[in-house]
């Protein structure tokens, strides 16, 4: 996964001026300081924008605790902006795995502030894909 780090994959996760910088098993988190295409006229940032963050580090999290083939993709997310974000702020954004069964997993995300203070925060619903296992040689093919 190392090679995901930075932009994840998605350059617009650079373009709003983000990157995921470390993970373990199971977390992912990543540094924030908004771009002008993250804001809004008045240079806030938009709550879609702290989503597309929210959603990029919980389902690196999520990836993050699955086995090397392992998929998953966003069933559902609900995000609360708690406060304003500004273009320039210095911000951390973390995104961890609650619980993670067989066919799904449950996140939580939160962006935070330099003084550590929430500014928005997340909870998202992922539908894992299992890899199949690989089969070994004079293993019976089904039907």
């Amino acid at each position: 996964m190392d090679r995901w780090l930075g932009d994840g994959g998605m350059p617009v996760i650079a373009a709003f001026g983000a990157a995921i910088e470390r993970y373990g098993e199971g977390w992912a988190e990543a540094s924030w300081t908004p771009t002008e295409l993250a804001c809004n006229p008045a240079g806030i940032v938009q709550a879609g924008v702290h989503s597309v963050l929210l959603d990029a580090a919980m389902n690196f999290a999520m990836l993050a605790g699955l086995d090397r083939g392992d998929r998953g993709a966003t069933l559902e997310m609900k995000v609360s902006t708690m406060r304003a974000a500004n273009r320039g702020d210095v911000l951390g954004v973390r995104g961890e795995v609650v619980r993670l069964a067989r066919s799904v997993a449950y996140t939580e995300g939160w962006v935070r502030d330099a003084d550590g203070e929430t500014v928005a925060h997340a909870t998202g619903t992922f539908i894992v894909r299992r890899a199949e296992p690989a089969r070994e040689a004079g293993d019976a093919s089904p039907g």
